[in-house]
């Protein structure tokens, strides 16, 4: 999966797409934006634009989705464990590419990032970064990129809180950009998320 070149360090994106999505009433990645496309789908085109290779963690009965997702040009990692919580998920998308450089851990149910957003994210992981994120106004966003240095430490995570104690254990380590992409914000837990079912789409923008 890995496309690099070899003189340059290899980032790979891992989409987290093994959420149960029930606040939504299920099948959340599969619903459509007002293009048509499936908003899964336009998080992992999205991340996928931005990095060397890129792997999305599914749950084993989310056929279709895993159907779309390699379609794309997506690895899928079908993870058993999924109900374990989004820390455990991206423990194990993380471990299932452990020769990459870094990698951009992005949350498929935010199909508004911009390309280069995560384009930025990379390039800092490939200047040094420990760990990278954009922000506004002092409030950090998504994606987020973690050097291969903490990899022993991301495939240990668990829990519901995805990155975050290594996020608080690493703070004065976070490389933040400020971003005017409102999409590191934006994402969709319910129907009324979708664009059309709020009265202001860009309200989560706002710290």
């Amino acid at each position: 999966m890995l496309s690099g070149r070899c003189d340059r360090p290899v980032i790979v994106g891992v989409l987290l797409a093994a959420g149960a999505g029930s606040r939504f009433g299920g099948g959340k990645l599969l619903a459509r934006l007002p293009d048509g496309t499936p908003l899964g789908v336009r998080a992992a085109r999205t991340l996928r634009s931005g990095v060397d290779g890129s792997v999305a963690v599914v749950r084993p009965s989310d056929q279709a989705l895993a159907a779309l997702l390699e379609a794309e040009g997506l690895d899928v990692a079908r993870f058993p464990g999924a109900d374990d919580g989004m820390g455990a998920s991206l423990a194990f998308g993380v471990s299932a590419v452990p020769d990459a450089d870094g990698w951009i851990v992005a949350l498929a149910d935010m199909p508004f990032v911009r390309p280069e957003t995560v384009e930025t994210v990379a390039g800092m992981l490939r200047g040094g970064a420990l760990i990278a994120a954009p922000c506004h106004q002092g409030r950090r966003g998504h994606p987020v990129g973690f050097s291969r240095a903490l990899f022993p430490e991301l495939i240990r995570l668990g829990g519901d809180h995805g990155a975050r104690a290594l996020l608080d254990r690493y703070a004065g380590q976070v490389e933040l950009f400020e971003s005017g992409d409102p999409g590191i914000f934006l994402d969709i837990d319910t129907l009324r998320d979708l664009p059309g079912g709020r009265s202001d789409t860009g309200d989560k923008f706002l710290p």
